[in-house]
């Protein structure tokens, strides 16, 4: 088969890592994948080298000044649509990752994440269209399949994500990265990936890691970290509100942005615990990798989260939840073997070999 994947961004966000890991573990079965995407501000490549095996195809997409969230999605789909409807003809199959590449590839399948609820306009009806017109739909959790359902009637096929979890596994006895990253924090520290979003229930975070240490003195040397952000969307409003509150509670979250990508494990690895609160998730890939590197995960009590992790990661639904349960498992570090098991059970190898079953049932009929 020649499989196209298109995804919206070259950044390394949750979609985009699902995205290549899938396409490369389909060439490793032999099949011809290339990956599509808006190389924004230059980009030509990823954020991370890809198997030669997969072809890469960024297309232009340079920096508009002044453009606002709703133009540069308008945008985004039509220039990613210009350049691949050129040559969608030389594929058997298209599959998209995010409502942008969807509503630019359609007609095509389309992998549902998770769901959203945009303001915005223009992200409105992409999301819309991007769930109501793909050929198919595929969910990384039953959750969500189930959402899609309740909300549309459509049911999606569920495939799993996998987990490289040999290599966050790895991380965890890179003494001198972890030790690179302890000398930068300045000592123990609580992790968060995804960047500062209302999504990714940072000021809860940060509302929890400040009460935490104020209710634990032998806490108060545990640093708030913050890594990755790369995003399209314009989240300045709530940085702001989360920059406001910080001061209003005394503290100094650390604030990486992206994290390189031969650097990530070792920064997961270090870390004492993952706060891990967002408000919507589709499977939970970073804390995932985070079990897979011994480290504990505190999430948000969603049916997702406790579909995916069952009793293998700590739940809380509020922010004094949230501080008790951190306070809880840095005070007394839980047994690593149940999460690290659970990680190593996804596999990119078997989410490959389900899509490819799925591609030719499609075209078969």
């Amino acid at each position: 088969m020649r499989i196209a994947l298109l995804t919206y961004s070259t950044k390394p966000r949750g979609g985009v890592v699902h995205t290549l890991a899938l396409a490369e573990a389909l060439a490793a079965l032999g099949e011809q994948v290339d990956v599509w995407t808006l190389g924004r501000d230059g980009d030509t490549t990823f954020f991370r080298p890809v198997d030669p095996r997969v072809g890469v195809r960024a297309v232009p997409f340079p920096a508009v000044d002044g453009e606002d969230v709703g133009a540069r999605i308008v945008r985004s789909i039509a220039v990613l649509r210009a350049a691949f409807g050129a040559e969608r003809a030389a594929y058997d199959v298209v599959h998209a990752q995010d409502c942008i590449s969807a509503n630019a590839a359609l007609p095509c399948l389309r992998t549902i994440h998770h769901l959203d609820q945009f303001t915005t306009p223009e992200l409105a009806a992409c999301h819309e269209r991007a769930v109501v017109e793909p050929i198919g739909r595929i969910c990384v959790s039953e959750a969500v399949a189930a959402e899609v359902e309740q909300g549309w009637g459509l049911r999606p096929t569920v495939i799993p994500n996998g987990v490289d979890a040999d290599r966050f596994a790895a991380a965890s006895g890179d003494l001198v990265g972890r030790a690179r990253w302890r000398e930068r924090i300045g000592g123990r520290y609580v992790l968060a990936l995804g960047g500062i979003e209302p999504r990714k229930g940072s000021i809860d975070l940060l509302e929890a890691h400040a009460e935490l240490v104020c209710r634990e003195p032998s806490l108060a040397d545990v640093r708030l970290v913050f890594g990755g952000g790369e995003t399209l969307f314009d989240y300045r409003a709530y940085r702001a509100d989360f920059e406001e509150r910080a001061a209003a509670l005394d503290t100094a979250p650390v604030v990486l942005g992206p994290v390189p990508d031969d650097d990530l494990p070792a920064l997961v690895a270090e870390a004492s615990a993952l706060g891990f609160v967002s408000t919507k998730e589709g499977f939970g890939l970073a804390a995932m990798e985070a079990l897979a590197a011994g480290v504990p995960v505190i999430a948000r009590d969603l049916p997702v989260l406790r579909e995916v992790f069952g009793d293998a990661v700590h739940f809380a639904g509020d922010v004094p939840g949230i501080a008790r349960v951190l306070t809880g498992v840095l005070v007394t570090r839980p047994d690593p073997a149940p999460g690290r098991a659970l990680a190593a059970s996804y596999t990119w190898s078997a989410a490959a070999r389900a899509h490819r079953n799925l591609y030719a049932d499609r075209l078969r009929s």
